[in-house]
């Protein structure tokens, strides 16, 4: 401790060691008086008035300090950190005063008034007070310097400066002396830090353990070598209904659950039972718990294990809510809390042991029933509408079919039903005839009004050579062509559907192979300037070529993609070979790129294209990249913040599939486009419906007023095209009138081709071009 300074003790380490300064004010005044006495003997002797003047100082600081130590002494006051450095910093000033006094008796004695009792009496003084330092200082490092160099530091120099071998001798051998005392008050105070820490640890540990023991959630008692209680928590006092925990101590088990018995929460059965089972736990070392029903339906749990030195521990605690919840758990475990039929995990439970017993070449069928459009009901009047359907739904299955059909649900508007034997299959059409008709109709729930309506899959096996999981994937199959096929239908498993099954997962993975070996192309179809009639862009559309099934429509690969999460790959691809294929081409035909609601799922898209502009060297302005309205609809905020941080690139944006969108609008004036492709379903009907012709008049002349180009798709007929030259007047137009798509070298062959129609076409562009 004496490493340390005092004000770098703990607080409550500090304050304490103050205290110790003014405990003992009555062995101060003594030595006080005493050493007036002594000078004053000195001074009645010598007559010298240096020696009064010594005294008159001395009376005065001593009755200070007596007086000033009397009064921390008897205060009442709980001393803070504050007033324990103040009142250190007095009893320093004070205590300094002091001993520069005794100091500069002892210089004068040794020094100048030579007489040998001054010198005597100054050597008294000097030592006696030294030794008290570490006894009475110990509390103050401070003090303690202070006073030895105040005190001693005169008597030492007076010896010095006597000027003989012996006096001089005799002062420098002070200071091993006053090196003592020094490392006297540094024991002192280690001791008493140490003894003053441990008494702290001790208390601070006494009461963590006693309010850890009295805030358990169990009651806690602990058992001594003869089987009686030694120590108890409050909560074991409350749970035996004694006052308090100190009303345990000295009471054996069988005394404490004889209580019990009187009380009459327990049969004397159960008091020999939970005795013998506690106290062999105990004997034999054993954690062991016993679960106790009372008499007034509460549960109540025990634990007894051996603690270290023949000591027992009996933890308890009441389980009632516990017991009451693992009841229900058991039975939630099992079925449904919304239908009360069996769950998924007892379904399969109760179907395999079915399956494993009786004829095992009898057939069995398994049914899915899935409700139609059930998601329109949770989202059009809400989740309790919904879950008031499902129990009638569950009520009706288990009318219609007969107790020998086990039924069960998966979970959401998922039902499962078990036939243990089935004739044939038109027995299983049968029951499921009777099964669809007994659902159909009205039911009222909440005071709506609604129509039952299910499709169903199912699949028969041989008992003996079923396996439930499989029997589930076909019947699942099977829901699923049945809703293919219109709904409000079942569907029994075919073989065919397992292929399908097959041969769809078999395409995902030539798909995967086919994007990581390169197996896909890119093709471009032109976009022709209305002015010119030449070709102004292209669109680059992605091909695959399967090496047996030939080409792929993209109608059918693009979705897989989608669904296996690897539709960024496949507009990586593409974009990467647009911008090295259009680097090559005359500089004013640029490319446009379409990219997926999956790319704007983060910022790489961002990177991507930077990316591809930097590897093919085309120019941004170049690149004109087509956004539909899906990407916008999942985060519109940061869909849009990635728009605009492709924009800043200097690429062009386009909207595309214009005016298929609820909020298609909303977006012209949102976001940072540069052009609207306007979808091909404004070009159908456009010869025969005239307000379709309005429709897009306005659309057009709308982009126009936000300074956005327009691009017509999907013109396909001459009609078609000279509609669009003289009333609606588009920028670009795009469609199969102008060809299939090219490769990257027929876009390029093709840059110079002037399409020439009719002269109406003709010159309506040659209007368009003096406007």
């Amino acid at each position: 401790m004496s490493r340390f300074r005092a004000k770098e003790l703990p607080d409550d380490i500090y304050i304490p060691f103050v205290e110790t300064l003014f405990r003992d004010g009555f062995t101060l005044a003594i030595g006080i008086f005493a050493q007036i006495a002594l000078i004053t003997l000195v001074w009645s002797k010598t007559g010298d008035l240096a020696y009064l003047a010594v005294v008159l100082c001395l009376v005065v600081i001593g009755v200070v300090r007596v007086l000033h130590m009397r009064k921390y002494n008897t205060s009442s006051v709980r001393l803070t950190l504050e007033e324990a450095r103040k009142r250190e910093k007095d009893y320093i000033i004070y205590g300094s005063m002091h001993g520069a006094i005794l100091g500069v008796f002892g210089m004068v004695a040794i020094v100048i008034a030579e007489d040998s009792f001054a010198e005597i009496a100054a050597v008294c003084i000097s030592l006696a007070t030294a030794t008290g330092i570490a006894g009475r200082n110990y509390g103050s490092p401070r003090m303690v310097n202070i006073l030895i160099i105040a005190l001693m530091s005169p008597l030492c120099l007076g010896f010095i400066l006597r000027g003989d071998f012996y006096h001089v001798t005799l002062g420098l051998l002070t200071l091993p002396f006053l090196l003592a005392i020094h490392r006297y008050a540094d024991t002192v105070r280690d001791v008493l830090f140490t003894a003053i820490s441990a008494e702290k640890r001790a208390t601070r540990l006494a009461q963590r353990f006693n309010r850890a023991l009295n805030t358990m959630p169990h009651g806690l008692i602990m058992l001594g070598p003869d089987g009686r209680v030694l120590v108890a928590n409050a909560e074991a006092a409350k749970l035996m209904m004694y006052k308090s925990a100190d009303s345990l101590l000295g009471r054996s088990i069988h005394s404490l659950l004889l209580r019990g018995v009187a009380a009459g929460m327990l049969a004397k059965e159960d008091c020999r039972y939970i005795e013998a089972q506690l106290t062999r736990a105990l004997r034999e070392g054993r954690d062991r718990k016993v679960l106790v029903a009372l008499n007034n339906g509460a549960y109540y749990e025990f634990s007894a294990r051996e603690g270290s030195q023949d000591l027992g521990v009996i933890t308890f605690e009441e389980v009632t809510k516990r017991v009451e919840a693992e009841e229900k758990i058991r039975t939630m475990a099992r079925f449904d809390s919304l239908t009360g039929l069996a769950n998924r995990a007892y379904f399969h439970e109760m179907v395999v042991e079915a399956m494993s017993g009786g004829d095992k070449d009898r057939k069995c069928g398994l049914v899915l029933l899935d409700l139609d459009d059930f998601k329109s009901v949770n989202d059009t009047l809400g989740h309790p509408v919904g879950d008031g359907l499902l129990y009638a739904v569950g009520e009706r299955l288990t009318q219609v079919l007969d107790e020998r059909t086990k039924i069960g649900r998966f979970g959401g508007d998922e039902f499962v039903l078990y036939f243990d034997r089935i004739e044939n299959e038109q027995d299983l059409a049968t029951r499921m005839d009777v099964l669809l008709a007994g659902l159909q109709g009205e039911i009222d729930v909440g005071g709506h009004a609604l129509h039952i309506q299910a499709s169903c899959g199912a699949v028969v096996t041989v008992a003996g050579e079923a396996d439930f999981d499989s029997m589930i994937v076909k019947a699942d199959l099977a829901l699923y062509k049945a809703k293919e096929f219109g709904k409000n239908s079942w569907q029994l498993f075919e073989t065919s559907l397992d292929e399908e099954f097959r041969s769809r997962q078999l395409m995902k993975a030539e798909l995967r192979n086919a994007i990581e070996t390169d197996g896909l192309r890119v093709v471009y179809q032109p976009i022709i300037d209305m002015d010119s009639m030449r070709i102004a862009s292209c669109e680059a559309l992605c091909r695959w070529d399967h090496p047996e099934l030939g080409s792929i429509s993209p109608s059918v690969f693009v979705p897989l993609a989608e669904e296996m999460g690897v539709i960024s790959s496949i507009s990586s691809f593409v974009l990467n070979s647009a911008c090295a294929e259009c680097a090559k081409w005359p500089n004013k035909i640029s490319v446009s790129v379409n990219l997926s609601a999956k790319d704007f799922c983060n910022r790489d898209i961002v990177d991507r294209v930077r990316a591809a502009l930097a590897n093919s060297g085309l120019s941004p302005q170049r690149l004109e990249l087509e956004v539909t309205e899906t990407a916008l609809l999942d985060d519109k905020a940061l869909t849009a913040h990635y728009i605009e941080e492709l924009k800043a690139l200097g690429v062009c944006i386009a909207l595309d599939d214009f005016g298929t969108g609820y909020s298609s609008l909303s977006y012209l004036h949102k976001l940072p486009l540069n052009k609207v492709k306007i979808d091909r379903s404004f070009v159908l009907d456009l010869s025969q419906n005239s307000r379709s012709l309005k429709l897009l008049k306005s659309v057009v002349s709308l982009s126009r007023t936000l300074g956005l180009s327009v691009t017509i798709e999907g013109v396909e007929t001459f009609e078609q095209l000279k509609i669009l030259a003289q009333h609606v007047k588009p920028d670009l137009v795009q469609g199969f009138l102008f060809g299939s798509a090219l490769t990257a070298q027929g876009i390029e062959t093709m840059s110079a081709i002037v399409w020439h129609f009719d002269k109406d076409v003709t010159s309506a562009s040659a209007a368009r071009r003096k406007k």
